[in-house]
């Protein structure tokens, strides 16, 4: 069983495995140990990550990015308007959900948020599963902490369709807390003052501060903030635009007017954003950008972070909110890690480090923390993995009211209730109770739909409760809800029962008098004492019927039937391009084998008839052939086989018969040597043995003698 921990990130992925008695990150089919978090589409199949990646430049329209940005949402929130900003692809409404718009198979197809992460969970899961030799299921997931309930439902939607059971949706910033934790082995007791750390987490799209308070064997998160819209991505795109100018004004091209050259812009300035931040200055070239006109540009790190003042200067205010939010001070703070890459940036280091007053921390890999800790919050649900005890407690952070209608015999009844406020533990179990005589409906939502991200429905659920009636006395019904804000941070009514008042005896615990352990002859049992209390006593369940922002499960079987059709037919084009350049290496191959190697073991006939049939083949691989099925290769490949079949093998026998007689050269050789060996060995024994026996006989006597001349003396 694996232990799979996945930082799905808005621009790469990473994935973090627990083997080797610790965390590892695994690379992917490149070797790269970040695998691009896109998903292309094209007329034959799908392409997913790096194989996206390679062909985005000249598949724009058909490559999607912002994956975790676009599930949940519906196309008509502001945010993903936003992210239509940073796609090439068109962003369109399928059904009410946030999809996209694609060439695929030679026809337009569209697909939802939901849909396009399930595709490239898949390639994950390949990925993970190739390099552990071993089947994938269970994973941990990162999310921001910014997901709403739709958005995380939608998630563990994903994971679903693609096959993985998410163990758990996680907070990012929790993630890279628990990492960070519970290798710690010098934390405080219970008893002692709380180690404070501050996690600032800013990474391609998004910027995250968490304080979080650490006590051996556990962290409680007290308070998280972020700022959205605040990441690597907008610094690419201020540099991309200057340039834009830049370019205009001095090579006479616009490249607003081009998305390819855009595209190629885009990448360009990232590269010189990095650059940036370890030179004061760096310079940026692009071959042939557009309209066959190389640019060049200088540009100054001191230009860049006046380009993004605007940014910068919304640096502190999530730090600020996570603050006030836990009721602490700056200096308050022990420790300050920093994650994510654009906390490379040496403006937004210099701006942290100046508000704290105190050296930042960068003791994590700051694109790989989030990854590790999923990894250990997976190895801490597996049974298969025994981890240190480290218990993460969470928090809430949108407020979650529940409403209902007013019961007619209860007209001052209260309707609403907050049952989850902003900064409760989570997870966590809340019981509700009612009086009712007959079946109600209540509905959860957010209770501040202005601190929500975008334009998201505050509304959460509605949950039926059914079986309800009056007692024998026509009394009411108590009514109690088990309202779970659950590991993922989802909210369900997991489960209802009804409870009648009843007067139970119970044992009264009596004070034992000295002496009464001894007590032991005396053959009455006396009577134990009891007392009468009035308790809720659970008589029976109530069906809950609940209708959530999750989709249908006939839409996921669905999606998940579609899915594997895609994923079967990308397996089959990979097996037909991989027959189809095992035929084209072949051909070069044997072509240059029949003038070589294979040279004396064929006939001027059969050099001929296999030339033939290369140049043929060739001449059908190049016109033909370019786009055909697997089994059509695989029968070509057959033919050329018939026909170098016999030449190869006749090769083969001989090289097997050259490398039997070396071998038998080598056995001959060394048989000689054991002989030779054999043969001076026993040469040297009998050479010692005539040694001895040559000795004079009255050797030993004479060793003796000066013993018996000394016993005459005396």
């Amino acid at each position: 069983m694996s232990v799979v921990g996945i930082d799905l990130g808005a621009q790469t992925t990473k994935i973090g495995v627990a083997r080797n008695k610790g965390i590892d990150i695994i690379t992917n089919e490149v070797s790269n140990r970040q695998t691009p978090s896109l998903v292309g589409f094209t007329r034959r199949s799908r392409h997913l990550g790096e194989a996206a990646k390679g062909g985005e430049i000249s598949n724009l329209k058909n490559t999607v990015g912002s994956l975790k940005r676009l599930i949940g949402r519906s196309f008509n929130d502001p945010d993903v308007a936003i992210e239509q900003e940073y796609n090439t692809s068109t962003l369109v409404d399928v059904d009410g959900q946030a999809g996209v718009e694609v060439n695929y198979l030679g026809k337009k197809e569209k697909f939802t948020a939901t849909q396009l992460v399930a595709a490239y969970l898949t390639k994950i899961k390949d990925i993970t599963a190739k390099e552990l030799r071993l089947p994938v299921s269970d994973v941990t997931v990162s999310v921001p902490a910014w997901f709403t309930d739709v958005q995380r439902r939608a998630m563990i939607d994903a994971g679903d369709i693609a096959g993985v059971n998410i163990l758990r949706l996680i907070n990012d910033t929790t993630a890279t807390a628990l990492g960070w934790g519970i290798t710690k082995l010098d934390l405080p007791t219970a008893e002692e003052k709380p180690r404070r750390v501050m996690f600032v987490d800013i990474g391609y799209s998004d910027y995250t501060a968490s304080i979080v308070e650490f006590r051996k064997g556990e962290l409680n998160v007290k308070a998280t903030a972020y700022d959205r819209h605040f990441g690597g991505r907008n610094f690419d795109k201020a540099l991309t635009e200057h340039l834009a100018v830049e370019f205009k004004e001095k090579f006479k091209v616009d490249i607003t007017t081009n998305p390819k050259a855009w595209a190629r812009t885009l990448v360009a300035a990232e590269k010189l954003k990095k650059v940036l931040s370890a030179n004061p200055q760096a310079p940026l070239n692009i071959e042939s950008l557009m309209d066959d006109v190389d640019v060049r540009a200088m540009m100054k790190r001191d230009e860049l972070e006046e380009m993004v003042k605007p940014l910068l200067d919304r640096l502190t205010v999530p730090i600020e909110q996570a603050l006030s939010e836990a009721k602490l001070k700056a200096e308050d703070i022990d420790s300050i890690e920093m994650v994510g890459g654009c906390t490379r940036v040496p403006a937004i280091k210099d701006t942290l480090s100046k508000y704290f007053g105190k050296n930042l921390s960068f003791t994590l890999n700051q694109d790989e923390a989030i990854a590790r800790g999923c990894a250990f919050s997976c190895a801490t649900l597996s049974p298969v993995f025994r981890v240190r005890d480290f218990a993460v407690h969470d928090i809430v952070n949108y407020p979650i009211d529940f409403t209902w209608e007013q019961s007619p015999e209860i007209p001052d009844e209260d309707t609403s209730l907050t049952v989850f406020s902003r900064g409760n533990v989570m997870p966590s179990t809340k019981i509700l109770t009612f009086y009712r005589k007959q079946p109600f409906d209540l509905e959860a939502r957010y209770s501040k739909p202005e601190t929500m991200p975008g334009k998201v429905n505050p509304w959460i659920g509605r949950f039926s409760v059914k079986n309800v009636q009056a007692n024998a006395e026509n009394d009411f019904m108590i009514c109690k809800l088990k309202a779970r804000l659950n590991l993922h941070g989802i909210l369900n009514v997991e489960s209802g029962y009804y409870v009648e008042d009843m007067e139970v005896e119970e044992p009264v615990e009596e004070e034992k008098k000295e002496g009464d352990a001894m007590d032991t002859d005396s053959k009455d049992e006396q009577p134990k004492k009891t007392r009468k209390v009035k308790k809720q006593v659970r008589k029976g369940d109530l069906p809950i019927a609940s209708a959530t922002g999750g989709f249908d499960q006939a839409i996921k079987e669905a999606w998940t039937e579609r899915e594997n059709s895609m994923y079967m037919e990308d397996k089959l084009v990979a097996e037909t391009d991989e027959k189809k350049n095992e035929l084209e290496a072949s051909i070069y191959e044997l072509r240059d084998k029949i003038d070589g190697v294979y040279s004396e073991f064929a006939s001027d006939e059969e050099k001929d008839k296999l030339r033939a049939k290369l140049t043929d083949t060739e001449d059908w691989l190049y016109e033909d052939g370019e786009d055909t099925t697997k089994s059509i290769y695989v029968a070509k490949m057959d033919d050329i086989r018939f026909i170098a079949g016999p030449i190869i093998q006749r090769y083969k026998e001989k090289a097997e018969a050259e490398r039997d007689a070396v071998r038998k050269a080598e056995e001959e050789a060394a048989a000689k040597k054991r002989a030779e060996l054999e043969a001076k060995k026993q040469a040297e024994d009998a050479a010692k043995k005539a040694e001895e026996d040559s000795k004079p006989e009255g050797d030993a006597e004479m060793q003796d003698a000066p013993a018996e001349e000394s016993a005459d003396k005396q």
